[in-house]
Order: C-alpha cells, then sequence, then structure tokens
C-alpha cells in the first residue's frame, strides 16, 4: 500500500529513500541549551566550585600528603589555585602522547605566582625568591604572561607558601583553570613618557572584585585578559580573549578599542576589533560583560572547541557587539578608531625615561630562566640604588623603576655581572621558550637549554652582523603555542622528527614569518608552514643560522624577515 508519509521519505530528484535528518547536537551553551554538564570536566566543575578545594588542601592534603589526594581535585581544581602536577623525570618525549596522565605525573607541583599586571616590589620579589629557594629547589621562570613559575614544590608545604605571598600581597588564586587568568597589563603603566592612559586603575578593580569570585569561577576554558595604555602595544592583545588597547577617539579623548577573541594553541585565530571605543570609567563593567558572555554563550560540549575564539567565529564582531550593548550593558558604546602602528619595541628592553625624569631598565633573562638566588640578587640590587618597583613583561623580561639619571650605568653593570642584559643583544633579546620536557607534561621536547645553547652559537657565529631588525625565536615543546611560535619570525614547534639515517630524534616543526603588530611590521601574521620543514634539536643553531644569512643575501633594500619568508620559495626556507 503506497502512503503519502512514503512519498515523503524519498529524494524529489533521485527517488531514493531520504535519511531523517540528525538532531543538532547541543553546544553546552547555558543560555541556549541549559547547564547540564556535557563532559567530565563540566561534571566535575558543577559537583564542586574549584575555588572550594583550598580548604581541602589546607585542612586534609597538605597533613596527609600526596597520597590523600582524590583524582578530581588533583587533575581539575587544583588548578583553580595555580598547581599543576609537573612531569616525571626520565619520560621521553616520545612517550608523551603514549602514556595516560597519572603515569607522566610526579609527586611535585608547578605553582604559578600571579602577577596581574607584572606589578611587583622588592618585597614581594624577595618573598618569591625565599619560597623558590626554600621550597622549590631554587626554581623560577619569568613567563610570557607576567607570572612567576616555581617547581618542585610538595603539597605538604602549600599553605605555608599562600601565608608567606598573601602576607606582601600576592596570590595563586585563579593562576590557572577554567577562570579569568593572570590580567596582562603595560609593564611601563604609570611611567612612561609616552604613555597615552594609565590602566592601572581598571587592573586593580578587575583583579579585587572580581579575581576569586564564584560567579566567575566556572568558565567553558581559560579566559585571558590583556591592557595596555602604552602606543607600543606592549601585551600581545591580538592573542588574548579580551583585550584594551589605548586610542586616541577625535572626538571623545583617550580611551579604549576592544578587542576579543584571539588565542594561538593548535587552531590560532586572532581577536577581531568590535570598532567601539571604551571610556575608561567603562572599561571594568565592559570587560565584565565580555566575560559574562562567555560564561553564558560559551560552548562547553567540546573542550577543544570551548575557547571564546570559537564563539566568536560563529557569531562574527557585529552579533558579539549587539549582545554585549544589549543583554550585559545595557547602553551602546561609542565607535571608535583603531589602534595606530607602534613605532617603538614592545618588549622595553634597554634604558628608558620615565615621565618623572627617573629611568627604568630592562633586562633580558636568557628565555626567562631564573633562580630564587638571582630573584634575591636583583632585589638586592634594586633597593641598593634605591629603587623598590619592579615590573614583569609579556616577553620574559624584567624592568626595575625608578633609578636615578646618576645611577643608571651602575645598576646596568650591577645587572650584567647578574648576567641580565640590558642591551639589544643579536638573538638572546628576541628568543622566548616555554616550561618545555623538563617540567611539563605535555611536552615532547626538551626548550629552555636548547634555546640557550641556540643563542650562544647564533650570537658567536653571526658576531658583527647587522641585523635590519630583531628576528624572533620561539621555542614550544608541544603543539599547543605557550611560546606562541605562530606569531614568531621563527617558531618552532617541538615534536619526534626521524634523521636522515632513520634515527627518531628531538626536533621542531617550522613556522616563518609571523609577528604581531609592532613597529616592524603593520599588523599581526601567522607565521608560513612550509611542509616537511622539520630541524632537529641539535641542528637548530646550524639551521637558524643559514635561515638568517640566507635573508641578508636575498632581502630588498626595506624587507623585513616575514615579507622575505613569505615571499621566496620554500627551497630557500628548507
Amino acid at each position: 500500500m503506497s502512503t503519502h508519509v512514503d512519498e515523503l521519505k524519498k529524494d524529489p530528484d533521485t527517488g531514493a529513500p531520504k535519511r531523517p535528518a540528525r538532531p543538532k547536537k547541543s553546544n553546552g551553551q547555558w543560555k541556549v541549551d541549559g547547564t547540564e554538564p556535557l563532559n567530565q570536566n563540566e561534571i566535575d566543575k558543577a559537583a564542586d566550585n574549584g575555588l572550594n578545594v583550598r580548604a581541602r588542601i589546607e585542612e586534609v592534603y597538605s597533613k596527609q600528603g600526596f597520597s590523600s589526594i582524590t583524582g578530581d581535585d588533583l587533575h581539575a581544581r587544583f588548578r583553580w589555585w595555580g598547581l599543576y602536577t609537573q612531569r616525571k623525570p626520565g619520560i621521553d618525549g616520545g612517550r608523551t602522547a603514549k602514556l595516560e596522565p597519572h603515569e607522566l605525573e610526579d609527586e611535585y607541583f608547578m605553582l604559578r605566582v600571579r602577577i596581574d599586571g607584572g606589578k611587583l616590589t622588592t618585597e614581594q620579589l624577595r618573598t618569591i625568591a625565599d619560597i623558590s629557594n626554600d621550597f622549590a629547589r631554587g626554581s623560577a621562570d619569568l613567563t610570557d604572561r607576567q607570572n612567576i613559575q616555581l617547581h618542585w614544590i610538595e603539597i605538604e608545604n602549600v599553605p605555608e607558601i599562600w601565608q608567606r605571598l598573601e602576607a606582601v600581597g600576592l596570590q595563586t588564586t585563579e593562576a590557572c583553570g577554567d577562570v579569568p587568568r593572570v590580567i596582562l597589563g603595560s609593564p611601563v603603566a604609570g611611567i612612561a613618557a609616552d604613555e597615552l592612559i594609565d590602566p592601572t586603575p581598571a587592573i586593580e578593580e578587575i583583579s579585587r572584585r572580581y579575581i576569586g569570585d564564584t560567579s566567575l569561577s566556572n568558565l567553558p576554558r581559560k579566559y585571558k585578559t590583556a591592557i595596555t595604555g602604552h602606543p607600543s602595544q606592549d601585551v600581545v592583545h591580538e592573542i588574548n580573549d579580551c583585550s584594551f588597547v589605548a586610542v586616541d577617539h577625535p572626538e571623545h579623548g583617550i580611551g579604549y578599542d576592544l578587542w576579543v577573541g584571539g588565542a594561538l594553541s593548535v587552531v590560532p585565530r586572532f581577536g577581531e576589533r568590535l570598532g567601539t571605543w571604551v571610556a575608561p570609567d567603562q572599561v571594568v563593567e565592559t570587560w565584565l560583560g565580555v566575560t559574562q558572555i562567555f560564561r553564558d554563550y560559551g560552548f562547553r560540549r567540546l573542550r577543544n572547541k570551548a575557547r571564546l575564539k570559537f564563539l566568536l567565529a560563529e557569531w562574527g564582531p557585529e552579533k558579539f557587539r549587539e549582545v554585549l550593548e544589549t543583554e550585559y550593558l545595557g547602553y551602546r558604546l561609542a565607535d571608535g578608531p583603531a589602534p595606530t602602528k607602534p613605532i617603538v619595541a614592545g618588549d622595553h628592553v634597554g634604558v628608558h625615561k620615565q615621565v618623572d625624569g627617573r629611568y627604568y631598565i630592562g633586562v633580558t633573562p636568557v628565555v626567562g630562566r631564573v633562580s630564587g638566588t638571582l630573584l634575591g640578587q636583583i632585589a638586592d640590587l634594586a633597593e641598593k640604588f634605591g629603587s623598590t618597583r619592579l615590573r614583569t613583561t609579556p616577553h620574559q623580561k624584567l624592568l626595575l623603576l625608578d633609578i636615578e639619571k646618576s645611577d643608571v650605568d651602575d645598576v646596568v653593570a650591577g645587572l650584567d655581572a647578574l648576567g641580565l642584559s640590558s642591551r639589544k643583544d643579536l638573538f638572546r633579546r628576541s628568543t622566548m621558550a616555554c616550561t618545555g620536557i623538563e617540567y611539563c607534561k605535555l611536552a615532547i621536547v626538551e626548550t629552555k637549554q636548547t634555546a640557550a645553547d641556540t643563542i650562544d652559537k647564533l650570537e658567536e657565529r653571526l658576531a658583527g652582523i647587522d641585523l635590519p631588525h630583531p628576528i624572533s625565536l620561539h621555542l614550544n615543546g608541544c603543539p599547543n603555542s605557550c611560546a606562541r611560535i605562530q606569531t614568531a619570525d621563527i617558531g618552532l614547534k617541538g615534536q619526534i622528527v626521524t634523521t636522515d639515517d632513520g634515527e627518531q630524534v628531538p626536533g621542531f616543526q617550522v613556522h616563518v614569518g609571523g609577528g604581531l603588530a609592532s613597529k616592524d611590521r603593520d599588523e599581526a601574521g601567522l607565521g608560513r608552514t612550509v611542509r616537511g620543514l622539520k630541524v632537529t634539536a641539535d641542528n637548530l643553531g646550524d639551521y637558524v643560522e643559514t635561515l638568517v644569512r640566507r635573508f641578508l643575501d636575498g632581502r630588498s633594500e626595506t624587507e623585513t624577515f616575514s615579507e622575505w619568508a613569505h615571499r621566496v620559495d620554500d627551497e630557500e626556507l628548507v
């Protein structure tokens, strides 16, 4: 018997039976799909707020030891207080993807000290130094998010570490986890002679009001903020979830241009302007609105699609702005101009005059690697010359503030004696590296020492060469791009590579020609990946030297490395 229903089930063109439409899967957007948890991470967060684990650390785990820690706390909620288990020594990179997380981890922790805006006093720096020496085997790294990370931390010592940090105004609250991470701020906020506006009040108000706020402590994934009032655009705003960049509006004056949805990792995407001008007194509530959009509309079903960049990709900047203004702010933001191209370097290395007539000095620890002893020595040196203020930067650098003109040469000499260069070094200044296999459970290769060795080789072999601009070299131990490999002149993604002899050894996939807006380029752009272009860790210095010499020989008169790298044939880059 033929029925009308049967006819509806057939394709009208082919006559073939139609497959029933698949139901649309929920993205886990709270305001669209409801708040039912759709994966184990969301189940853990719904079961207990990550901030609550502090009480268990203080009252149970620190007293009963590592073996007493439950798995959901250890692998999830500990991050809300800046704690990750570190990699067990002796596990080679080829086994990283083959082992389960518990097989990779040691019974020690990385502890991340949160430093919003990079602002430190010498008292705070000395406290971190003492903690490093007392509890972390002297370890310390400056990160490219203005934090300081310590290693070899035992759970038994965490409560005392918190007490010491909080006694001097520091914290590890929400230094990791699905929360508002550290707020990047211009390292020269409030002191630079050419600053447009000081973002410090906004950074401090956001931190005071919303870091540790339970209404914002369950976001879909991590959430990164950057705010700068300096014309160098020194906070890598294009790769943060929410960024405010100072602009001079022709009618309204100095305010901020708002960017949203930037992030790198394995699916890089630059943030986009919403076309707004945000008044200084609107920054905090605008930040809150963007953060709440992420909380309410961010994708939670698949963790690899849970960053804000994926929501922006679906909505576009126009819809994002409309939702922000209508649902969260309740008013329309003024239209505004884009930031102008930076005309000065944003890493602040060297000696620079402050607005008050004194000087700040920016120095380069090799790829951010320092130590408890060195941090204490830096504090001592600063105080010897009357300074009590320092800044960390988003480029693994350190600034000493408030140096009198008559003391500058002596401070520079003192820093040099500590191995801290304030010169515009050939490669040391422009090289960054992530934590790497030494401590990170995700890493495949070693990065810090490889980078340091490569810098030594390059600066010896290329001594006397005059580069037209710094060439940035970024090393990452895995594909996640903590060292921002896609936005470097030469970006190196760690992996195991096979040599011509068939041997598998640590090495890197090479990206070339990336960068963020700077005095040497008009706008951000991703690096170029040449198919099959890989280099072993042992041959990295040779490869970079060859590449630099080819660039210098083959560039046009005004061509930058990035322009050259995107122009030439693949053979020039191999």
